[in-house]
């Protein structure tokens, strides 16, 4: 099957989708020397079809494509979703929706963390995926018969993956769970690119809010720089370089040639003008407008034990509720309740996951339950007064 290449030929195709109850996504891009992502191609299957769209043909429409994922009568499947719905986000300003991710309904479903596609395919729709085109460059023209065949198969098994995960959701009660789990990738936010925020990308040591402000702004200039151009971000200025910036507040070419990697004729360039005043900017801003650390309180000492505790009982109450551990609390959410308790700003204790595991895990260290071995099973068991 050809690459469908022809304005005429996908709108056509979009426009038998239209009365569709479901589609399933994917999509094939390049990143490597990018920005942005390069859309390449487009893979679309409906109940009874499938193609795959070639994005980088000369003239090509994909008005119709975007259309498709506007339709609120259509039910948007994708197989770990975020990069796809990034690219639709970034082309048109849109989220596509509504959205079914079958990552995330396999997590819910028990098929554990981050079920991979060719697992669910395997599993549940009895088929195996070709893996020889992976590593496939998806913007060389022409594609393999074998190449092509690779790209469908991740919406054709896709059909019958949704199918299976959509029956055990009805049949486990748990569709409300996966809905609040897309709210996440519906939201806008969780594909922000504001410059402002992507300094909150860089790992540093015990910053201070000067510092921080002033890493902020010489940030800022990295990502503006990088979505100009249209390259990788470490093209630009590596992070080491932003944080020396930071730390040594350069206020002269001379200084902030000596930088580590920077050199006297990107200090003397254009660049080095702006990050110089990206710096001043940092140095002049009230201290009340500068960011401060993230406010993660030191977890007390002792804590260890309780915590070591609580992954049992997550590990117990995952495998009674048959739901994936990742998708209820992380290490470090664990290390917050055992620290703080019912205080603990996590998502454990809060909505479903409070239910299956949270309300349990705070009776467990106001000692109301106790684990105790049954033979060679671990039980939890409700204690008196």
């Amino acid at each position: 099957m050809p690459l469908l290449d022809d304005s005429s030929a996908v709108a056509a195709f979009c426009a038998r989708l239209q009365d569709a109850p479901f589609i399933t996504i994917d999509t094939e891009f390049m990143r490597e020397r990018t920005y942005w992502p390069q859309l390449c191609v487009v893979q679309i299957a409906g109940p009874d079809e499938a193609e795959a769209i070639d994005a980088l043909a000369d003239g090509i429409d994909l008005k119709p494509v975007f259309a498709l994922m506007e339709n609120k009568d259509i039910l948007k499947v994708f197989h770990a979703a975020r990069q796809d719905i990034e690219i639709f986000y970034h082309l048109t300003g849109k989220i596509p929706a509504p959205l079914f991710d079958t990552q995330v309904a396999a997590m819910v479903c028990g098929f554990g963390d981050a079920a991979g596609y060719e697992t669910l395919v395997r599993k549940l729709a009895n088929a195996r995926v070709d893996k020889s085109a992976r590593f496939t460059d998806w913007s060389h023209r022409p594609l393999t018969e074998r190449q092509l065949e690779y790209a469908l198969a991740d919406v054709t098994h896709l059909r019958v993956v949704y199918d299976k995960l959509s029956n055990a959701l009805d049949k486990n009660g748990r569709r409300g769970w996966l809905e609040e789990e897309m709210s996440v990738l519906a939201n806008p936010a969780t594909y922000d690119t504001d410059p402002m925020n992507a300094w909150r990308r860089i790992k540093t040591r015990a910053p201070k809010p000067r510092f921080l402000a002033i890493l902020r702004e010489v940030t800022a200039w990295r990502e503006r720089e990088a979505q100009r151009k249209d390259v990788p971000r470490n093209r630009i200025l590596r992070d080491e370089a932003l944080l020396e910036i930071a730390h040594h507040e350069p206020d002269d070419v001379d200084s902030l040639a000596r930088t580590r990697g920077f050199g006297r004729k990107l200090a003397e360039s254009r660049s080095g003008q702006e990050l110089l005043e990206s710096v001043a900017r940092g140095k002049a801003l009230p201290s009340s407008e500068c960011p401060e650390p993230p406010d993660r309180p030191d977890l007390p000492r002792g804590i260890g034990p309780v915590a070591e505790l609580l992954k049992v009982l997550l590990k117990m109450k995952c495998e009674e509720h048959d739901v994936a551990p990742r998708l209820i609390a992380t290490s470090d959410d664990i290390d917050q309740i055992s620290a703080f308790g019912e205080n603990a700003d996590v998502a454990a204790l809060h909505g479903w996951r409070r239910q299956v595991f949270g309300e349990d895990a705070l009776a467990l260290m106001a000692g109301k339950l106790a684990l105790v071995v049954d033979g060679k099973k671990l039980e939890v068991v409700e204690l008196e007064g």
